[in-house]
């Protein structure tokens, strides 16, 4: 630690944010084995602002956090002061129905937003599974975290039109609008939505919303094996439906596709029945009650254990058979038990590994990447134990991609103060 860092002290921090909003960090702030020295929660975008440029001054290095479901995602920091939490930013500062925008504080959770929008029939567009345990709307932007409704209604890349975020030395940056069509400075919401914390701290975000459909069913089919499995999904993705999602569930219990159509009831209905005809070639079909759907749990394995390590595998949606069989043959190898679960209409399939040892698993992630890197895909760990991550570069090979991103990142933080380690290729 720079010797410029111990002269800030706990009661500089809590000048800032108030005595009751700074403490000194406990066993639940560490980010993959590495322990902050302070935890301040600034409620209000100023109070970011100074607390930015106090860290800046000090040369503190500083990592921001919502309610912390994503703080497992990427490589350990390589050193790390300061937690600045936006927990207390939790407010609509103004939902307008009529032009079907809103905007917020970062630190508001997802799942009470979209309780206050469901008051208006809106909602916005995105439902990553890290919504149940309480993921906050700036995390999500940081993360560019998505669901299964990504296939109707994109990624909150697509989604945000305005932002306002506090960069490294404390300036204050906005850009965008409170209506959709006001596109002034929406390369900078993007620049921000997926940077991991790396440029700069989210203070608030402007969404553009959706109405919430009048119905919904769930269609799915039983599977026998990963050939029926990419012919079924193909199937779906060529025909002349409009589905909000379309997803795998495949482990020992239940090897299912499930389609979600949503709109109007007749429109629902008439689409249900399409999907029926066209899927009842590959397995059973049926429609899934309410609790069934619940029971399907999140599309994203989380990981359970200590032990056990997440992975994205990302590729063609055309390959998802591919996918299945170079998981399956990669993990029986190992000795190594995988959970699958994924977006197959857009490609995205999510691989929770347990059982074997470290070194089996560490090599399950390594033949994965070498094939699907190879064929242009990539393999990202999403969640591992620090000694695992220690063995695998989280986010993988990033290629002439790498040097982009080190300009970016030179450019908003060069000192390198903000998540320094955690980003693609170390950044």
């Amino acid at each position: 630690m720079d010797t410029s860092t111990k002269n800030v002290s706990l009661e500089d921090l809590q000048k800032i944010v108030g005595e009751e909003h700074a403490h000194e960090a406990t066993e639940g702030d560490v980010v993959d084995g590495v322990t902050p020295s302070f935890v301040a929660e600034p409620g209000s975008t100023e109070e970011i602002s100074e607390l930015m440029k106090l860290a800046s001054e000090e040369g503190l290095t500083a990592a921001p956090r919502g309610s912390g479901t994503k703080m497992d995602l990427g490589n350990p920091p390589r050193d790390l002061d300061l937690i600045v939490s936006i927990a207390r930013m939790n407010e609509i500062i103004e939902h307008t129905p009529g032009d079907q925008v809103v905007r917020v504080q970062a630190g508001l959770k997802l799942q009470d937003l979209q309780e206050q929008l469901a008051g208006a029939d809106q909602m916005l567009g995105i439902d990553p599974p890290e919504t149940r345990a309480g993921a906050t709307v700036g995390g999500i932007v940081a993360a560019n975290s998505s669901g299964p409704r990504r296939y109707s209604y994109g990624t909150v890349r697509d989604l945000i039109i305005g932002i306002t975020v506090v960069l490294p030395d404390g300036t204050t940056a906005k850009a965008g609008g409170k209506v959709v069509k006001n596109v002034a400075g929406y390369d900078l919401s993007k620049l921000f939505t997926g940077s991991l914390g790396t440029l700069g701290v989210i203070a608030t975000c402007n969404f553009r919303l959706h109405p919430k459909p009048e119905a919904a069913r769930t269609v799915a089919v039983e599977l026998s094996n990963t050939l029926s499995a990419g012919q079924a999904a193909q199937a779906i993705v060529h025909a002349q439906l409009v589905p909000s999602a379309l997803e795998l569930h495949w482990n020992e219990e239940q090897k299912l596709l499930s389609l979600l159509i949503e709109g109007i009831p007749p429109g629902v209905e008439a689409q249900v029945e399409t999907a029926s005809y066209l899927l009842k070639g590959f397995g059973e079909v049926r429609t899934l009650s309410d609790e069934e759907v619940e029971d399907l749990g999140p599309l994203d394995p989380p990981g359970v254990g200590d032990e056990e390590v997440a992975i994205q595998v990302s590729a063609p949606p055309a390959e998802l058979t591919g996918v299945l069989d170079s998981v399956l043959g990669a993990t029986e190898r190992r000795g190594v038990t995988p959970r699958i679960t994924g977006h197959a209409g857009t490609g995205t399939t999510y691989v929770a590994l347990s059982g074997g040892d470290e070194e089996a698993r560490v090599h399950v992630v390594e033949e994965l990447r070498e094939i699907w890197v190879r064929r242009g895909g990539s393999v990202v760990v999403r969640k591992a134990p620090p000694s695992t991550k220690s063995r695998l570069e989280a986010w993988g090979p990033a290629g002439d991609y790498l040097g982009l991103l080190r300009r970016v990142r030179d450019k908003f933080d060069p000192g390198g103060n903000l998540n320094p380690g955690r980003f693609v290729g170390g950044i």
